[in-house]
């Protein structure tokens, strides 16, 4: 009876908690998506307060601020520039970080061990410490461009996604793909056919985790490619006037159609997500 008892009150605790951890999370998406809808004198000085409805003291203002946000920073454009280098940045890495883990995991020598160690020591460095080099690195080698980028996104991405992909791989009996070289298999069958249908649940985490950083990332594209291919954070901050004047409704409205994508996409694919980091992370 105690142990019923103390089981009730420990899942009442953690379902507080939780609460409380919820709403701290989706607060200020709420007084984002809030904010969007209200006229942009309104926002500095009521933030808090949801969009009123009248004749003289109405702060509703519709898609006002969506169409004047689209129209000032191009969105589609830069949506567009986005969306690229996010999904060919996140395929790149899928790919190559699965192949790579699936190699050192199998082969083991020297050189497959350091090449592993030092992806994981890549993960522990502050990209402050590589962003000068690497943007003067970058130009040198005309990587500034939105084709160039991905190349680097797939090099600051691969740390992560192979030490995810090693450590589930390292739970595949090697005898499904000795079975599958009896058969005939060659090595690009066995890796297409036996190991990435085997991935899926780890590949989609590492996806929604890609997916995230890429899309939001502001720094990254900033220091490589500049103005010339605005991607969404950085076209979103040209709503910043001179001597510090902010539409604040525009930039309101464009933080939102820039969310959407990405909590669709995470929402669709959440399941995974657990599953995923468990089989690369407790394995091996």
């Amino acid at each position: 009876m105690k142990n019923s008892i103390n089981r009730t009150t420990s899942k009442k605790i953690i379902f507080v908690f939780l609460s409380i951890a919820a709403i701290y999370v989706l607060f200020p998406i709420l007084i984002v998506c809030m904010n969007s809808f209200k006229s942009r004198f309104y926002i500095s000085t009521e933030p808090f307060s949801f969009p009123t409805f009248g004749n003289e003291d109405s702060t509703f203002v519709g898609g006002l601020n969506y169409t004047n946000g689209i129209q000032k920073i191009k969105f589609f454009k830069a949506f567009g520039f986005s969306l690229w280098i996010t999904l060919a940045s996140t395929l790149g890495i899928l790919l190559v970080s699965s192949m790579l883990a699936w190699f050192i995991t199998r082969v083991k020598n020297k050189v497959t061990s350091l090449i592993y160690y030092s992806l994981v020591f890549s993960m522990i460095v502050p990209f402050q410490m590589v962003m000068f080099t690497m943007s003067k690195m970058a130009n040198i080698l005309h990587l500034d461009n939105p084709v160039g980028i991905v190349l680097i996104y797939i090099g600051f991405g691969c740390g992560m996604s192979t030490f995810m992909f090693s450590g589930f791989i390292k739970s595949i009996p090697l005898s499904l793909e000795e079975a599958a070289m009896i058969d005939g298999a060659t090595p690009p069958q066995i890796f297409f056919q036996v190991i990435i249908p085997m991935l899926k649940s780890t590949a989609i985490t590492i996806a929604i985790l890609e997916i995230m950083w890429v899309w939001n990332d502001y720094l990254l594209p900033y220091l490589t490619i500049g103005t010339d291919y605005k991607t969404i954070p950085i076209a979103i901050q040209y709503l910043r006037g001179g001597y510090g004047a902010v539409d604040m409704g525009a930039m309101m409205a464009m933080l939102v159609l820039a969310m959407i994508p990405v909590i669709v996409f995470y929402l669709t694919c959440q399941k995974y997500i657990i599953k995923g980091v468990l089989a690369g992370a407790v394995k091996g």
